[in-house]
């Protein structure tokens, strides 16, 4: 028996590959779907089962491509009901894979046909749950973001969530391994663990949501406290994962077209898409192309991409490291963004070296933050970060605008004179200067090492701290 778990770090997400006596299976696989081949490849295995364990949110799974590739049925659990051929499994409906038997276990909650599925060993012995969004390590999934399909509401969510921890997840052994969709970092959940599995037992011991003496209504207003609004992007990628997509192949070929900087230029011109620089934000500041927005590809790419470009159809040009197109395009189209149309042959260097316009955006050290402030003592900073964090701790005389809801958040800033704005580190507050740049902000000044170079400045006063979970 071999179990992997492919974690993906910029999603926060965990797919599996199970293999048994030259059968495998796949849960809740990515978009790109070449890892999977060649593992079975390599195993010398054939892919029997694509598992999903829900409709997912914040990624299209690659389940249709790889059952068109593999012959796989695509199974779902009770109540699902996609527009392609699938398998909609009985709960306790089990699968045979080489000696393993998996076990399907409705359990719904997070979404109405969210299913864990539960894996015995050959001699029927409970070793793993692979647990989707119904219970991660420290957390379970969020049950706000099917009310519209489910016709339900979040607290009526959280109710069915409630049974069924206590019904089907938690009369497990003790020593079941538990392996979930995400992990810290997805929108999926609010208090999720670094860890990307765990043992049963132990969940029951720390995880707030599986406590023994936990009444129902205590457990819905717990898992309804602090829920942050989810993602535009989200129900978008449902829909793509109900309804059906684009073979991701034709999404790389259409992407991976090489544009010289005039042709660039031109389709740009022509044509209604977005400019999207993914470069690091010191290299974007220094010189971009007009109107480009910045999100960097090292950062948290494909979750800001979700959430602040509202239509996954827009048209996108891309302007990347080189080397790094083909990488970019496949992160994109992991959260739906499947129309990048080209991407610019040689980089920003090609661009300079055509003589094309560029623009800039300042930047400043911390270090150099006392000096502006001495000089002008009217000097207006805004802190980009989420309300949460400015809450916990923030420079005193800063004003919180999250780029979390740039559209409100651009209103508190003035036009007409120096802006100066930090995040935690410099990344989000790039991407927010750039998108407000494009808008015609041509003020706004970054402090490129963000809150964390300015706490470290002691010229420079922050209130005290104040633990993020007591906000709730």
């Amino acid at each position: 028996m071999k179990i992997e778990q492919i974690y993906t770090g910029c999603l926060a997400q965990g797919a599996y590959y199970i293999e048994s006596e030259g059968e495998a299976v796949v849960i809740d696989p990515l978009r790109e779907i070449h890892a999977y081949l060649e593992k079975a490849d390599k195993d010398g295995a054939k892919i029997k089962y694509v598992f999903e364990t829900h409709f997912h949110a914040d990624f299209v799974s690659g389940h249709l491509d790889l059952s068109q590739k593999t012959g796989a049925p695509i199974v779902y659990g009770p109540l699902a009901n996609p527009s392609f051929d699938a398998h909609i499994a009985k709960d306790q409906e089990t699968f045979k894979v080489g000696k393993l038997t998996f076990k399907v276990l409705h359990t719904p909650g997070h979404t109405m046909e969210s299913t864990c599925y539960l894996l015995l060993d050959e001699n029927g012995k409970e070793k793993a749950l692979f647990s989707g969004d119904t219970l991660f390590i420290g957390d379970v999934g969020r049950p706000d973001l099917a009310q519209k399909a489910a016709n339900l509401t979040q607290e009526q969510l959280a109710e069915h969530l409630f049974d069924s921890l206590r019904n089907q997840v938690m009369t497990l052994p003790d020593e079941t391994i538990v392996y979930p969709a995400h992990g810290a970092g997805s929108a999926c959940g609010k208090n999720m663990s670094k860890e990307t599995y765990d043992t049963l037992g132990h969940q029951k011991a720390v995880n707030y949501a599986l406590r023994a003496d936990m009444t129902k209504a205590e457990f819905v207003k717990e898992v309804t406290t602090g829920l942050m609004p989810p993602p535009a992007y989200f129900p978008l990628n449902v829909a793509m994962n109900k309804k059906g997509y684009d073979s991701i192949d034709d999404v790389l070929e259409r992407g991976s077209r090489a544009l010289t900087p005039r042709a660039f230029e031109a389709a740009a011109n022509e044509t209604n898409a977005l400019i999207l620089d993914t470069r690091n934000a010191q290299a974007f500041s220094e010189g971009f192309i007009p109107n480009a927005i910045n999100i960097g590809i090292d950062g948290g790419f494909a979750p800001w991409v979700g959430a602040l470009i509202p239509d996954v159809k827009q048209q996108i040009l891309l302007v990347t490291d080189p080397g790094r197109e083909t990488e970019t395009v496949t992160r994109l189209a992991r959260v739906g963004y499947d129309y990048c149309i080209g991407y610019l042959e040689g980089g920003m260097e090609a661009w300079k070296s055509a003589g094309m316009e560029i623009d800039q955006i300042e930047r400043i050290s911390a270090t150099q933050l006392p000096a502006v402030m001495a000089t002008n003592p009217d000097t207006q900073i805004f802190d980009v970060r989420k309300h949460s964090e400015y809450l916990s701790e923030h420079m005193v005389g800063a004003e919180n605008a999250p780029l979390d809801t740039i559209n409100e958040s651009m209103l508190l800033l003035p036009k007409d004179k120096p802006v100066y704005i930090h995040c935690a580190g410099g990344y989000r507050s790039m991407i927010f200067a750039s998108i407000l740049r494009a808008r015609g902000y041509d003020n706004l000044i970054d402090v490129k090492e963000g809150f964390k170079g300015i706490k470290e400045n002691s010229q420079i006063q922050v209130t005290d701290y104040v633990c993020p979970t007591t906000l709730l």
